[in-house]
């Protein structure tokens, strides 16, 4: 097990360190001189951290590419504001030195727990047609394994194994609860089979077996249009579908991101579409919060979010002076 890890760093400023990480980029920039140096961008379960090195840059360059495992030496410090590496020695590791799980993020919850949760939600679906389309994909063994491990995305939220099941299951209980509010307006199954479907191109836009990046298919085409792929491939498999369920669900899926600008080549048209797109944008935004305030733990004021464009209040450090107990007060002679 590492002895180092991102979230460390604090109480490393300033020293020497020995560690080791996956490289999640690598790029060769030009000095002032002309000499190139290593721009790195190095990742453990726990986040990233930018590193440079400055000198011995031939001896180093050609020995290790991106998603390799790397041992460093290097200085920690700040620059900016932020930690970042300067990095003295670099080597890259053998197989046999790997722990995978200290270098990519996983769900702190039990897997098998939010897959039985997701299920008894897909059990609850009333309409036979859409009960069938979903089982189809959840009996897909290559499906359920990918489900099962996938990050919701590279970065911006869920941005760990598991995470596409943790986003999905908490979609569930939201959509759940806020149907409720509107009834005779949502199909509350409609809306379950198209959270469930959402983001299941993930299993094929991201790769996640050393770091979070994008896979050829994903970059080209990306998540919506692999969706609809996916989705055709398993309707071939439920006789009698209905056609407009059919449209009602590749709807559902192209506009989920809500406005063109962020990449929905339709806006939503009808009550679930709509409700789709809020629900997945909020419980995607809670997370940012929750893993910014979760890297910051100390910290009442964060710092800048660059997914929500932001510093963060966190309302629960804020307010722990409310909670505490009051010192009594002294009554003085005139109130005696």
């Amino acid at each position: 097990m590492k002895d180092f890890y991102v979230t460390d760093a604090a109480q490393f400023e300033n020293q020497v360190i020995t560690s080791s990480f996956v490289v999640a980029s690598k790029q060769a920039k030009p000095k002032k001189s002309g000499e190139l140096y290593l721009a790195l961008t190095l990742a453990d379960r726990t986040g990233h951290i930018e590193a440079k090195m400055w000198d011995n840059v031939s001896e180093h360059i050609d020995c290790f590419e991106r998603d390799d495992f790397v041992k460093i030496r290097g200085l920690l410090n700040k620059f900016n504001g932020r930690f970042q590496l300067t990095l003295h020695k670099l080597r890259c590791m053998e197989e046999s030195e790997i722990e995978f799980g200290d270098y990519l993020p996983r769900t702190t919850k039990d897997i098998d727990v939010l897959w039985n949760s997701l299920e008894g939600f897909v059990e609850s679906i009333g309409d036979p047609h859409l009960k069938a389309l979903v089982h189809a994909f959840m009996a897909d063994p290559q499906i359920e394994r990918a489900y099962k491990a996938a990050p919701a995305a590279k970065s911006l939220h869920h941005a760990f194994i598991g995470g596409l099941l943790d986003h999905v299951v908490s979609l569930f209980q939201v959509c759940d609860l806020t149907c409720r509010n509107y009834p005779g307006m949502i199909d509350r199954d409609l809306l379950l089979t198209g959270a469930f479907l959402h983001d299941i191109g993930k299993v094929h836009e991201l790769s996640f077996t050393r770091s979070f990046t994008y896979t050829t298919r994903g970059q080209l085409l990306g998540h919506m249009i692999i969706e609809l792929e996916m989705l055709h491939d398993k309707l071939a498999q439920v006789p009698d579908f209905p056609a407009e369920y059919k449209t009602l669900l590749e709807h559902l899926i192209i506009s989920h991101h809500g406005k063109y600008e962020f990449g929905s080549p339709k806006l939503p048209m009808f009550p679930e579409a709509l409700m789709l797109h809020y629900l997945d944008d909020l419980d995607s935004k809670m997370e940012s919060m929750r893993a910014h305030f979760q890297r910051e733990p100390d910290a009442e004021w964060t710092s800048y979010n660059s997914s929500l464009e932001r510093p963060l209040l966190n309302t629960v450090k804020f307010l722990e002076k409310l909670r505490t107990p009051n010192t009594p007060v002294v009554a003085s002679e005139e109130t005696e």
